[in-house]
């Protein structure tokens, strides 16, 4: 993504920051959920902004920065009609003043949060009302806010249009960007692929469930069960994957299959391919909530293919501005 022309990256969890820092790299990085209070010398040491909504993790911040000598960056959410985190409009400047007024930390801007839990669309009408609590956090806090954060992938269709952005100057692209899909329509984005990310799981049984159970006479000290063959053209596999792995209600079935459950470690599947064997691969497409917890499990190994960018990518919106993943 940098080497794309992303210009500074952003994550919720900070051992994920720890890590990217341990690769060497250098660029911007800003957590963009609430610091927990366990770990602002972290937070100050790692990351050059946090998004924020409590003021006594904001003091915390402060007394970080100063005992590392620094000036740590504060972005405020603000609350506008999501419902997951952020502070009230009304409170804005407020809190505002409060941060430029605190030592070790400076204000650097706004931001809200669309189409994640409440699924509240983003509006040109919600923008301009971001835009101007920007304007007025100026005009009660003083300092030039750098950062206008109107929201995550939800907002790209907003960002292409020609209405005019206000002081909107940043978004926080993940599922655009990862699986080429309006979050809201789950439509495919002009210019971007779909099939990036691709899950393969081994078969790890086949061909011994083309049966159905009846149960029979039970007594107290075992039931026995009887299995009747069935007259079906599909047969039912076990992968050897699970609900620790991955989102199983987010995997796209290939052509001919059919989810039929999943464990913690089986996925069961009924299918018409009748090629498939112990030892056979199946491939999946994930939606975002799949993505997210595959990329996340002990047990999934990642391999990333042919990472370096092309020269020039253009698409339906002409060619790519640089967005910056923050």
């Amino acid at each position: 993504m940098l080497d794309g022309g992303v210009t500074g990256l952003a994550e919720a969890r900070l051992s994920n920051v720890k890590r990217l820092r341990q690769t060497g790299m250098t660029c911007p990085i800003t957590l963009i959920r609430t610091p927990m209070l366990s770990q602002v010398d972290d937070v100050v040491q790692l990351c050059e902004a946090s998004y924020n909504t409590e003021m006594s993790v904001i003091a915390a911040l402060a007394a970080a920065a100063l005992r590392q000598n620094k000036v740590h960056g504060i972005i405020l959410m603000v609350e506008m009609g999501d419902l997951r985190d952020g502070i009230v409009p009304q409170d804005v400047g407020h809190i505002g003043q409060q941060v430029v007024d605190m030592p070790g930390v400076a204000l650097k801007g706004i931001g809200a949060n669309f189409a994640c839990l409440s699924g509240i669309a983003p509006t040109a009408t919600k923008m301009q009302t971001l835009t101007a609590l920007a304007n007025e956090a100026e005009g009660q806090c003083g300092p030039f806010l750098e950062t206008v954060s109107g929201g995550n992938s939800a907002n790209l269709p907003w960002a292409f249009s020609a209405r005019a952005t206000g002081r909107i100057n940043d978004l926080r692209i993940g599922e655009a960007i990862l699986l080429g899909v309006d979050p809201i329509t789950g439509d495919q984005i002009g210019g971007l692929f779909r099939d990036t990310f691709t899950l393969v799981a081994e078969v790890i049984e086949t061909d011994t469930k083309t049966v159905s159970p009846l149960l029979g006479t039970a007594d107290h000290v075992s039931a026995i069960i009887r299995l009747v063959s069935t007259t079906l053209e599909t047969t039912r596999i076990i992968l050897a994957l699970g609900n620790q792995d991955v989102d199983v209600e987010g995997l796209s079935m290939p052509a001919g299959s059919t989810l039929v459950g999943a464990t913690s470690d089986h996925l069961v599947i009924s299918t018409t391919d009748q090629k498939l064997r112990v030892g056979s691969e199946m491939r999946f497409q994930m939606n975002y909530g799949a993505l997210m917890r595959a990329m996340a499990a002990p047990d999934i190994q990642t391999t990333l293919h042919n990472d370096r960018p092309r020269s020039q990518v253009n698409g339906s919106h002409g060619p790519k501005k640089h967005l910056a993943l923050v």
